[in-house]
């Protein structure tokens, strides 16, 4: 399996608390840890996690950020393909709270990979099994075309409107408006519309309801659940599973990271 991510890095400062705070109130945390994340970051860990690498088409800052998140993510199996940034790599600030929901503010600017940058090696896309494209410029988006199976978030349906390529599968949330897609919104449409709804599980279009993954574990942390489920789908439509085995895998991935702390510790292995 070949894979890759194109899509965003931001450093990520976790805040585990009982609750979180109220207007004017002031909380102590009880645990807090940093490392990097964004759409992009968890995707292709997870990816990498399934396929044994994955490629991750970025922007990250020329800054002590960009830097540690670029070593972090190797770490992970990650395969980094990025040209330093002169924006600063954006922030972001979450609190984890007792029941395991994260609630996230970001700062700053998203960076995103631009698909005309002729120094990133955007050929290397071309006949890939699976490409998940979270984030990035109309042109990256049709450099990830190139690859057999395209997937993408529904976070970034202004881009995909514009580009009109045809996705073999659109996944977004339907508890998220920023990501609610509507029949006719894209054109052509995708082959595949995948729409999760938590502990409900989803909807599958064509194809109807699924039911959640049970959890393998308590829940710890909703951190990168939806991005792991995104990239399980991602690995199993690229590895030519059938619809409802890939939605399957999908969903074992995004129940299996929320039982560990940040969206590392618990992803799932290749099955």
């Amino acid at each position: 399996m070949r894979v890759a991510v194109v899509g965003h890095v931001e450093w990520v400062e976790f805040a585990r608390v009982e609750n979180v705070p109220r207007p004017g109130q002031i909380i102590h945390a009880l645990e807090t840890w940093q490392e990097p994340g964004g759409g992009g970051a968890v995707a292709a860990a997870q990816l990498a996690r399934l396929a044994g690498s994955c490629l991750l088409f970025t922007a990250l800052g020329a800054d002590d950020l960009g830097r540690r998140s670029r070593a972090e993510l190797t770490r992970l199996g990650v395969e980094i393909r990025a040209i330093p940034d002169a924006e600063p790599t954006r922030q972001q600030f979450t609190y984890v709270d007792e029941a395991g929901e994260r609630t996230i503010t970001v700062l700053g600017e998203k960076l995103r990979p631009g698909g005309g940058d002729s120094r990133l090696p955007w050929r290397e896309l071309a006949g890939l099994d699976a490409v998940f494209f979270v984030s990035g410029d109309v042109e990256s988006l049709r450099h990830a075309r190139r690859a057999r199976v395209l997937v993408a978030t529904a976070r970034e349906l202004p881009t995909l409107r514009e580009a009109g390529v045809q996705l073999d599968a659109l996944v977004g949330s339907g508890e998220d408006d920023a990501e609610l897609y509507r029949p006719g919104e894209l054109d052509p449409a995708p082959h595949l519309v995948v729409t999760t709804s938590g502990g409900l599980g989803g909807w599958v279009q064509p194809g109807g309801p699924f039911r959640p993954a049970p959890l393998p574990g308590t829940v710890v942390d909703a951190y990168g659940s939806g991005d792991c489920f995104a990239a399980g789908l991602t690995f199993a439509l690229g590895r030519g599973d059938s619809v409802e085995d890939a939605v399957a895998l999908a969903a074992r991935c995004g129940a299996a990271v929320m039982t560990g702390r940040g969206p590392y510790t618990a992803q799932l292995d290749r099955p």
